[in-house]
């Protein structure tokens, strides 16, 4: 059986195995060949990357008609009313397309997760908070792209879940191989066969 693994992607990691220069990459990090992300965080978002040789498993969680659930936590600048967790729920008309309705709210305490490295910036004048967002797509930059449309810039981003499996307690940089119940799980993603 092809082995699946779950990594916490540290902040400024590339989401890939081919050195850069200048920039760390997912081999820095797990040495298991023949293994690939199943998807993407940019160098500046953190958190949940799953990785995988089977290829069925891959093909299921990058297209985007099965839909899977990602679930991340942001914090933004300044709290969100309940209109702007409203309009990011509701699906926003960002660029040249419209986002898919999703599951957001206010979380009322920050999420215990590990200080950044290098931390975010502090203004002293402008308060942060956190918000969940749980979508089923993932368009470039999105979750960025949703806050900021709704006057809420993000400054730091992590995903703690996919499909219902979360990142549990990695640290930034370190990795476990799923479950065979987690992998069968992640292939039931979308109901679709």
């Amino acid at each position: 059986m092809p082995r699946s693994v779950l990594f916490h992607k540290p902040y400024g990691v590339l989401s890939q195995f081919t050195p850069e220069a200048g920039h760390r990459t997912l081999r820095d990090f797990i040495p298991i060949p023949g293994i690939y992300a199943a998807g993407r965080l940019d160098r500046d978002s953190e958190g949940l990357l799953l990785l995988t040789g089977d290829g069925a498993l891959q093909h299921r969680l990058t297209d985007p008609r099965f839909g899977h659930p990602r679930t991340y936590w942001a914090q933004v600048e300044r709290e969100p009313s309940a209109d702007a967790i409203r309009q990011l729920a509701g699906g926003l008309s960002i660029d040249d397309y419209r986002t898919r309705p999703a599951k957001a709210k206010l979380l009322a305490e920050p999420p215990a997760v590990p200080p950044r490295d290098p931390p975010i910036r502090f203004r002293k004048s402008v308060p942060t908070a956190w918000i969940e967002l749980t979508l089923t797509e993932g368009r470039n930059r999105q979750v960025r792209r949703m806050t900021a449309a709704v006057g809420h810039p993000t400054l730091r981003l992590i995903r703690c879940a996919i499909g219902g499996i979360g990142i549990g307690g990695l640290a930034p940089g370190e990795w476990r191989d799923l479950t065979a119940g987690e992998v069968e799980r992640l292939h039931l993603i979308g109901g679709i066969p």
